[in-house]
């Protein structure tokens, strides 16, 4: 746009106006014309005219002369200007013009830019991308439609997360995660002022962010279920003492677990743009029983219990105990960081009272034992002799010494039992109130697990308000005990362990007594779902750190019958008597998940077909004393991973162009 000035000025001196002639202003009818004398031929005098005369020159009067002409005939302007000063009024509307045409500057600029905001507002700006995607020049709506075609896999489809050595996945429906396509663009589309879009229609706008919604709710919850398939639990070291040795029959190992805020952090910042899979956070975890805890056990304990016989007095008489009997009698309690000796006292009082003549028969409590597929009592025994808690107390003490030190005083009294034969007749052991049975896949190795753990806790007698541990009936899960290496899931991967297949002994044992309605202490579903199980209703383990208890909350005792039958199934029987009303309930499976392709680099890495859908079940329990609930009422919801398709070996490449799926 082109601006013309006009500028008018009444108080310009005659020395300051344009000649006459034909370049001179045209004259202004309403001003009074002003007319220098004219110099003419003599005329004859009109005698009627009025005669003006030039005024007499007076001599008080100051002289204004003309401006004397150059040698060109020009008005000497120059000299004019350096001998008269502007006056000020000349000079503020000089000023005023100047503000004048830089405000009209800015106003134009203005005008063109906002202008500019307008005309461009309806499309992206050029060189701008969204989490890889080029939406450059194209309209609102077009580029919304770009943006949820070509991110719909990202958007939807599952993330994969790493930790280590172990990998999940997670959906982010679940997780809480969604991409707002509309609001992404909406912040470089339509009429905006911003400097930074409006100059990138000229010069480019490069990457934005998108704009996603996150529920931080949710997706802590998804992380939390993810780390069933990610944490690595860590092991705790084990020492078995047996045939006169201590051995450490396992070494103590760190863990890792999930950092779950931080992994939160990653994954909502960066699950549409960053590079996949995700390598997630981690924190270690270490053992109870550690290094440190393993070497304090031998050198404070186990060293000194097996350095020499241990000298046990008898009134006048003694006898000594070997490390063999002394081993075979011993046993570490190392539930807790550190580790303490306990000794069977009822070991020691046999051996003795078999070897010294003048030692009598020893208490013997009262048994409730299976003989014929049925309770039986055996009576106890009044002992005359050896007090076996007295004999182990003394015992354990002095087997930690060396030296001289290593003396213990045993008391010779009668003993009575404290398990009489009237206790076991009370404890009402009478009827079946509990049972269940799981089926067994053909598998030798795992079925021989099966049934050394089902003849380790057969037999076992939970008194009123005592609690049934798995990890202690079964006994040190070892060789020497009779168990053997076979499969296990761990980390989300099937490997092989010590003592794999337990987990249906636990299954098995929870399920009676949980539908026998005995307190439910301790139980943790498997992260996948086994077929031969019930849905929700079972329980790993993995010994020492995951165990299954329950509590015995009735009056009675409740004796544990477990085998394993030529039927193909596991069994477990819970004898007692009848207490709880029970009724338990199963919902409809819900919330599925979908299996997918994962690549485990382990060197005992074992390939699986997977394809079997994760989903959750809520399980809730009714347990009732003539028809009023009771306080072991409630549930609990579980969540199953899906079974991966597990592929051993590093995943492909981006630039592959193999199937992951073949």
């Amino acid at each position: 746009m082109i601006f013309r000035r006009s500028v008018k000025d009444t108080g310009v001196t005659p020395a300051q106006s344009a000649p006459g002639g034909d370049d001179a202003t045209s004259a202004d009818p309403d001003q009074t014309e002003v007319r220098a004398p004219e110099e003419a031929a003599p005329t004859e005098a009109d005698p009627d005219a009025t005669q003006v005369r030039e005024p007499e020159p007076d001599p008080e009067a100051t002289a204004v002369r003309e401006p004397a002409e150059t040698a060109a005939g020009e008005t000497a302007e120059a000299e004019l200007e350096e001998s008269d000063p502007v006056p000020p009024q000349k000079k503020r509307r000089r000023g005023r013009k100047i503000a004048l045409g830089v405000g009209i500057g800015v106003v134009v600029l203005a005008g063109a830019y906002v202008g500019a905001a307008w005309y461009l507002g309806d499309k992206v700006p050029q060189s701008t991308t969204v989490a890889g995607v080029d939406i450059s020049g194209q309209t609102a709506s077009e580029a919304v439609d770009t943006l949820e075609t070509r991110l719909s896999d990202v958007v939807s489809g599952p993330i994969p997360i790493e930790m280590g050595e172990t990998s999940s996945s997670l959906d982010p429906v679940e997780a809480g995660l969604a991409f707002d396509a509309t609001a992404t663009v909406g912040q470089i589309t339509g009429f905006t002022l911003d400097p930074q879009v409006v100059f990138g229609h000229l010069f480019g706008l490069g990457a934005r962010e998108p704009v996603v919604e996150i529920d931080d709710d949710a997706l802590t919850s998804a992380l939390q279920d993810a780390s069933n398939d990610l944490d690595v639990a860590p092991i705790d070291g084990v020492i078995e003492i047996a045939g006169g040795e201590g051995t450490v029959t396992t070494e103590p190992a760190d863990g890792i677990a999930l950092d779950v805020p931080a992994a939160a952090e990653l994954v909502a910042s960066q699950w549409l743009t960053g590079q996949r899979p995700f390598e997630l956070p981690s924190e270690t975890t270490t053992p109870t029983i550690d290094d440190a805890a393993i070497d304090a056990t031998m050198t404070d304990i186990v060293e000194p219990l097996l350095s020499s016989p241990v000298t046990v007095q008898l009134n006048d008489d003694e006898t000594s105990l070997g490390p063999e009997i002394l081993s075979e009698a011993a046993s570490l309690d190392m539930a807790g960081a550190t580790a303490s000796l306990v000794i069977d006292g009822e070991v020691l009082a046999d051996y003795i009272t078999d070897n010294v003549e003048s030692v009598g028969e020893t208490p013997k409590d009262a048994q409730i034992v299976l003989e014929g597929g049925e309770p039986t009592i055996i009576p106890a025994v009044t002992g005359t002799g050896l007090d076996p808690e007295q004999l182990a107390g003394v015992v354990a003490d002095a087997a930690v010494k060396t030296g001289d030190e290593r003396v213990a005083a045993a008391e010779l009294a009668d003993a009575e039992p404290e398990f009489t034969t009237a206790d076991a007749e009370e404890l009402g052991v009478e009827e079946i109130v509990g049972e269940y049975s799981t089926p067994y896949p053909y598998d030798p190795t795992r079925t021989q697990n099966l049934i050394n753990g089902t003849a380790h806790i057969s037999g076992t007698l939970i008194k009123p308000g005592e609690v049934f541990s798995l990890i202690e009936a079964l006994g040190p899960i070892t060789a020497a005990n009779g168990y053997v290496s076979s499969h296990v899931v761990d980390g989300g991967f099937v490997t092989d362990a010590m003592g794999g297949g337990l987990s249906q002994v636990s299954t098995t044992t929870f399920n009676a007594a949980y539908e026998a309605g005995m307190e439910d202490i301790e139980h943790k579903p498997h992260s996948r779902w086994f077929e031969r199980y019930p849905a929700g209703r079972e329980a790993t383990m993995f010994a020492p750190s995951l165990d299954m208890k329950w509590g015995n909350n009735t009056p009675y005792g409740v004796l544990v019958q477990a085998w394993v039958g030529d039927d193909g199934h596991v069994h477990v029987r819970l004898w007692s008597t009848e207490y709880w009303d029970v009724e338990v309930r199963s919902s409809d499976k819900y919330a599925y998940t979908s299996a997918r392709t994962v690549y485990n680099q382990n060197d005992n890495c074992q390939p699986e077909s997977g394809g079997a859908s994760g989903f959750t079940i809520d399980i809730s329990r009714t347990v009732a004393r003539n028809g009023e609930d009771s306080e072991y009422s409630g549930g609990y919801s579980w969540t199953y991973s899906p079974w991966n398709t597990v592929v051993c070996g590093a995943p492909p490449s981006e630039g592959d162009d193999e199937d992951e799926d073949d």
